[in-house]
C-alpha cells in the first residue's frame, strides 16, 4: 500500500510517499480501506518531532474515513464492509489504516460526500464538544473567546458555544479575510491579533470573558489569562506557536479566582478510552442533531500531504483540509 511517511523530523519536505506492508488489526482493532484522511495541526507537531515518545520513521494521521477491511478478535460493533470514521492516533495518511475498535464509528452511508465529511469528524468535533461541555463546562449566559477562530476546531467551537447558550462568542484570527470567514460560524465578533485586547475590553466593558479556548500558547497565553474573568477558565489544548510552553502562575490564578486546565483528545483516548468514546458519541450525535457546519475548504491527493502541512504552518488555511487517499474526488 502507499503511505505518507515522516522519514526524519523536519519541515514539510520530509513527508514522503512510500510503499509499505498492509497492516493487520490486532485484538480490539479494525483495519480500514481509507477513502479520506483529515489533516490536523497535531500532525504538524508530530512531523516536527515535538511530540514525546514518537520516533521516525512514522506515518502521521489522526483521523480517517473509509470501509472496514478486517476486524480483530472481540470486535462486534462494526463488520467488514461497514462505512466508518475512526480516530487512528497515528497511521491515517495511508491506503490502509488500523484503529482501535472503540475509536471507530459507523457512518450512515458509503457515498462520497458522507465519507469526505466523515474524515473531519473524529478529532475536531469531539475536541470542540469536549472543550465547551466537559472541560470549560460552559454555562448559559457566559462569554467565550476562541483563539484561531477560523480553523477546524475554531469553526466548530463557535457553533457549539452558541448551541450551549453562550451570551457572547468572540474569536481571534490573523487576517481580515479570516475574520469575515469566521463570522459565519456563530461568532458575535472576531478580532485581529493586532487589536484583539483593546476590542475585547470595549466589547466586555473590560470585564473579560468566562472561558478562553487557547490552542496557540507561547506569549499569547500569558496575555490570555489576564482577560479571564473571576471564576473563569483558561482551557489550553495546543501550542501552535511552537514557543516554549507558558504556565499561568499558580499564585495569580489563586488570587484572581481563575482556573487553567489542559485537554487533548489523543491524551484522553490513551488514558481513558471509554470516556473518549462517550465524548465522541455525544459529539457526533450533536453534529447531526444541530446540523453543524463543517467546512472542507480543500481536498488534496495523498501525495500532496506536504502541501497541506505547508499551508497550515504558514497560517494560510481556514476550515478543514482533507486528503483524498483511494482515488476519491
Amino acid at each position: 500500500m502507499r503511505a505518507v511517511v515522516v522519514t526524519s523530523f523536519g519541515g514539510p519536505e520530509v513527508l514522503r510517499v512510500e510503499e509499505r506492508d498492509i497492516p493487520s488489526p490486532g485484538p480490539d482493532q479494525v483495519s480500514i480501506d481509507v477513502a479520506y484522511a483529515g489533516v490536523n495541526f497535531a500532525e504538524v507537531t508530530m512531523r516536527r518531532g515535538e511530540l514525546p515518545n514518537v520516533t521516525a520513521p512514522v506515518v502521521p494521521g489522526l483521523e480517517v474515513s473509509g470501509i472496514v477491511r478486517e476486524v480483530g478478535s472481540d470486535v462486534t460493533d462494526v463488520v467488514v464492509g461497514d462505512p466508518v470514521c475512526a480516530f487512528t492516533i497515528a497511521g491515517g495518511y495511508a491506503e490502509v489504516a488500523v484503529a482501535p475498535a472503540r475509536s471507530t464509528h459507523r457512518l450512515p452511508d458509503a457515498d462520497d460526500a458522507t465519507l469526505r465529511r466523515g474524515a473531519t469528524l473524529p478529532t475536531v468535533v469531539p475536541t470542540a464538544w469536549a472543550l465547551i461541555n466537559e472541560v470549560a463546562r460552559l454555562r448559559p449566559d457566559e462569554d467565550v473567546l476562541v483563539v484561531a477562530a477560523a480553523g477546524g476546531i475554531g469553526t466548530i467551537a463557535g457553533q457549539l458555544a452558541r448551541h450551549a447558550g453562550a451570551r457572547k462568542v468572540f474569536g481571534i484570527v490573523s487576517t481580515p479575510e479570516k475574520a469575515t470567514y469566521a463570522k459565519r460560524f456563530g461568532y458575535d465578533d472576531v478580532f485581529l491579533e493586532s487589536e484583539w485586547r483593546a476590542r475585547l475590553d470595549v466589547a466586555t466593558g473590560a470585564r473579560g470573558v468566562d472561558v478562553v479556548l487557547d490552542s496557540v500558547g507561547g506569549e499569547f497565553r500569558a496575555e490570555a489569562i489576564e482577560v479571564v474573568a473571576p471564576m473563569g477558565r483558561l482551557v489550553m489544548f495546543g501550542n501552535a506557536s511552537g514557543a516554549p510552553e507558558v504556565s499561568p502562575p499558580a499564585g495569580v490564578m489563586r488570587a484572581q479566582c481563575k482556573a487553567a486546565v489542559g485537554f487533548s483528545i489523543t491524551g484522553l483516548t490513551r488514558l481513558d478510552p471509554g470516556r473518549a468514546r462517550r465524548v465522541t458519541e455525544n459529539a457526533l450525535r450533536i453534529a447531526t442533531e444541530k446540523d453543524l457546519r463543517i467546512d472542507i475548504t480543500e481536498v488534496l491527493p495523498l501525495a500532496d500531504a506536504w502541501r497541506a502541512h505547508e499551508a497550515l504552518e504558514a497560517r494560510r488555511t481556514t476550515g478543514k483540509l482533507v486528503l483524498s487517499v483511494s482515488g476519491h474526488s
